[in-house]
């Protein structure tokens, strides 16, 4: 029997039936967990490809425990994916684009999800990294678009659905993939006689993901699709979800929370989906975040109406699972019947992000299955990455690189600025008399962890460690800018920075943890030399800026060497959207680095791992200026020329495995 019910706003979930055809008795209750993994990034194994050693802090095999420990306690379960499974490591590219995956084969991250019995996942923007028929073909999708033929067979896929709601084919105008999709699902109650029941009901799923894809991506998205804000997606859809019979909605949206003002193109909107009457409950991704986290520092999750202690967002109930399987995020929804709608009871509803490192600094134990599930794919990466391509005599890595160290960014830099001066020689002969420069940043840095850094050992050189050093599936593009423009260039890099008080005597955070690392775009080239004044306000930082011992003219123009992320846009740069681009390669960013390696044989401090172009303005503080860096590697700062760098205590107090370093801004 179907009963007619109200679409109420907010908390209230539709009516239900018994099994059977029986109405729900008024009083009844029931709790329903919903568990979310998000950002996996193809960590299916507690196994770092990059360093080639293994890391308990990672993998799905290590979450597949939390599942197994969340289910016993909730019955009533259902798990949802939230996006950016696909691309992240070197398995992921060896299956994209070394070996690529058969029709009839499924990825090795959805066999695993499949293993784990996903019940539906939606898609984060770095799904979109290895193009349209990829993305089609191993979702066992077929997307409506140009670039995907139209008599493409449809291939193997996930066990589970996949749902996107705001993002369409130019061609057809209608969703990529499914907007959303609603799920019906026996659940365990108890009725107000206090005696069990199984009652019926149905959630409905939909799917954001940030509409910055489209300049991130813009090699394989211009012209093919388009995106919408994901509150007016929301409230095109969430009706006729409910109209459809949804009791449940789960927003499942790949992005995290901003207190900008709404925009449809904003690449962490919600705070504001939040708001759209009908959204229940709200999973959350993208930022690589814990959500709630009573501790965190971060400001959008001190915005009005933000809970961070008990999880909510407007009240919506609300959680982000951090990144690479290290959380699960565990909802527990306490539901009660009225007589015509369930209600979500958010007094006593919890919210958690459950870390898979235990009290003890320990882990979880990895679920033995699924090490022999992608037994063939892991070892055939392990053999892949594996590939010589030269040598160094100097280690290069990230754990200073928010000081100064440069070792593992000058290579990168060398290898894009000698790519574009070949370029322009070959093909743009009009820009022959630019200066070429280059910026890159270090993309590992400690965002997930003490060993979530770039650290490449002296000695042979592999394809892993190309690929520690670019960790992304980025194409070389290079940019025409002028000298004002590579100024602000550099301003919006040094707000990786705390604003510091000299003469403050409390201790002071230097680094802004807000403020991504892979946003701290450095040059280093002899000939362009600044400073950056972290006792000013944003914006004023960048002092002393010369190019071969002049100051600066802001009309002189250059050539810089970056990737298709940035120079389409990527992390808001000022005037950085696509228009300035001169060279758009169609090699990787990490096929160029490894050329250039191959190249030049054998890697030296000397030439390739020495060339600051900044150092920080000097200034005498009070107070102690510290950081967070991997513990014991004092060492390592001094090789890179850093003197000013001292370990204050091998434990910071954090939780994660963080040492605090103090740094004399004086020297």
């Amino acid at each position: 029997m179907r009963y007619a019910c109200l679409a109420l706003p907010f908390l209230l979930i539709g009516c239900s039936t018994l099994a059977g055809g029986g109405a729900t008795p008024s009083g009844a209750e029931a709790t329903l967990a919903l568990l979310e993994t998000t950002d996996l990034h193809a960590n299916v194994l507690s196994f770092d490809y990059y360093k080639l050693k293994d890391d308990p802090s990672i993998g799905i095999e290590r979450t597949a425990t939390l599942i197994k420990q969340a289910r016993a306690e909730y019955p009533n379960n259902l798990l949802f994916d939230n996006g950016d499974a696909l691309q992240g490591t070197a398995l992921a590219d060896y299956q994209a684009l070394v070996r690529p995956v058969a029709c009839g084969e499924t990825l090795a991250i959805y066999k695993a999800m499949n293993q784990l019995k996903v019940d539906g996942a939606s898609v984060g923007n770095h799904e979109f990294n290895y193009g349209l028929a990829y993305l089609s073909q191993v979702t066992g999708s077929h997307f409506d678009v140009d670039g995907v033929p139209a008599d493409a067979p449809r291939c193997a896929g996930p066990d589970f659905p996949i749902v996107l709601a705001n993002i369409y084919s130019a061609k057809t105008k209608q969703p990529l993939f499914a907007p959303y999709h609603i799920l019906t699902r026996q659940i365990g109650a108890t009725g107000p006689d206090g005696k069990p029941l199984n009652a019926t009901i149905r959630i409905g799923i939909i799917g954001f993901t940030p509409p910055g894809i489209l300049s991130w991506d813009k090699r394989w998205l211009q012209g093919k699709v388009y995106a919408e804000g994901v509150r007016e997606t929301a409230q095109k859809y969430i009706p006729r979800m409910r109209a459809e019979g949804a009791d449940l909605i789960v927003a499942v949206s790949h992005g995290g929370l901003s207190g900008e003002p709404y925009d449809p193109g904003m690449e962490d909107g919600n705070y504001y989906l939040a708001e759209v009457p009908g959204v229940d409950v709200l999973l959350m991704g993208h930022q690589h975040l814990v959500f709630p986290n009573p501790a965190s520092s971060n400001p959008n999750f001190n915005l009005p109406r933000v809970d961070k202690t008990r999880g909510a967002v407007r009240g919506v109930p609300a959680v982000m699972a951090n990144l690479w399987g290290k959380n699960l995020g565990v909802i527990g929804l306490r539901l009660k019947y009225d007589g015509q709608h369930w209600r979500i009871d958010k007094a006593r509803t919890t919210v958690e992000a459950r870390s898979s490192k235990q009290s003890d600094g320990g882990y979880v134990a990895a679920d033995p299955a699924f090490a022999s599930l992608i037994a063939a794919e892991h070892a055939a990466t392990i053999r892949y990455v594996q590939t010589p391509v030269g040598s160094s005599d100097f280690r290069m890595t990230t754990y200073f690189a928010d000081v100064g160290d440069v070792s593992a960014l000058e290579p990168v830099n060398q290898a894009q600025t000698a790519y574009v001066r070949d370029y322009v020689k070959a093909n743009l002969p009009q820009y022959a008399n630019l200066p070429v420069l280059s910026v890159t940043a270090p993309f590992k840095s400690g965002a997930a962890g003490p060993a979530d850094y770039t650290d490449v050992k002296p000695g042979p050189l592999a394809l892993n460690n190309a690929a520690d050093l670019y960790l992304y599936p980025n194409e070389l593009h290079a940019v025409k800018v002028s000298g004002a423009q590579l100024k602000a260039w550099l301003e919006k890099a040094a707000e990786r920075f705390n604003r510091i008080d000299p003469a403050s005597s409390a201790r002071q955070e230097l680094v802004d943890s807000a403020f991504y690392g892979f946003n701290f775009d450095a040059p280093t080239d002899a000939d362009l030399n600044y400073r950056i004044d972290v006792t000013q306000p944003a914006g004023q930082r960048i002092v002393d800026l010369h190019y071969k011992g002049a100051a600066l003219s802001p009309s002189q123009e250059f050539l810089v060497a970056t990737n298709n992320y940035r120079a389409s846009g990527g992390g808001n740069f000022p005037g950085l959207d696509g228009s300035k681009t001169v060279i758009a390669s169609p090699d990787a960013s990490r096929d160029v680095l490894i050329a250039y390696v191959r190249k030049a044989g054998r890697l030296t401090r000397a030439r390739n791992g020495a060339a600051r172009s900044w150092r920080f303005a000097p200034v005498r503080v009070e107070g102690q200026v510290v950081f967070h860096s991997a513990p014991n590697m004092t060492e390592l700062a001094r090789d890179a020329g850093l003197s000013g760098v001292t370990q204050l205590n091998e434990d910071d107090g954090g939780g994660k495995g963080f040492a605090l370093y103090a740094i004399d801004l004086s020297k």
